[in-house]
């Protein structure tokens, strides 16, 4: 009997042109998932860059805007020893406004020292046609519900503030500020004088790059009602 692949040959020929077609085939489909996936990991990393450049960029800029945060080694252990006499000694300092910025940045605070230094910024308007676009500003960004930058106030202070706007004057913020003012005093100003970063500065050392810690918990007004801070502890 003959071979039937003698007989048949053209069956021989076709079965080897099915099973390297299918290897080109097979070779193209699993290329093409590759490519795709080295050309989605290329866009993730240069999105990733764009990140972080813009967060480097951000983390650059100063709020309201002060200036740039004063570098620790221009800061003698004597000037900081005078931000721990009191609050306002500190904030009065640009070089202590900074560090105390920097600070809160750590907490996820800063919202109450820009707001701050915003209200000292509107009240040096020296016309009242500057008064109503900075308080609407001002309001939009910390004081109206859900605000991008709310600051604590309690519910009496928010409703004069705000029924205030329609009308601004130089005093329109004055209590929110003062509230704001306190609340940092007694809460943030305690924890700043015994960070690392301070205690640093007090000594002289480079205090470096300060951990980004979350807050435990927000504090109300009501949290701090006749409570003075205690330095004794230090």
């Amino acid at each position: 009997m003959e071979n039937p692949l003698l007989l048949f040959p053209q069956l021989n020929i076709s079965a080897s042109k099915d099973k390297s077609y299918y290897k080109v085939t097979k070779s193209a489909v699993m290329e093409e998932p590759n490519k795709a996936s080295k050309a989605g990991a290329k866009q993730k990393r240069n999105r990733l860059s764009l990140l972080l450049q813009r967060s480097e960029y951000h983390e650059s800029e100063h709020l309201g805007k002060p200036g740039n945060l004063t570098k620790a080694s221009s800061v003698s252990p004597e000037e900081a020893v005078k931000w721990g006499e009191s609050f306002d000694k500190l904030l009065s300092q640009k070089a202590g406004l900074d560090a105390f910025t920097k600070f809160l940045k750590t907490e996820f605070s800063e919202e109450n020292i820009e707001f701050w230094i915003a209200c000292e910024d509107y009240k040096k308007s020296k016309t009242t046609h500057e008064l109503f676009p900075k308080a609407k500003t001002i309001y939009e960004t910390f004081i109206r519900k859900d605000a991008p930058k709310e600051v604590n106030l309690d519910f009496q202070t928010k409703e004069v503030t705000s029924q205030n706007i329609e009308h601004p004057v130089i005093t329109t913020f004055d209590a929110a500020q003062n509230t704001v003012y306190r609340l940092m005093e007694q809460d943030s100003y305690p924890r700043f004088l015994r960070s690392d970063t301070y205690l640093n500065l007090v000594k002289g050392r480079n205090p470096g790059r300060p951990t980004l810690r979350r807050r435990s918990r927000s504090f109300t007004v009501n949290d701090f009602q006749g409570v003075r801070p205690d330095f004794t502890a230090w």
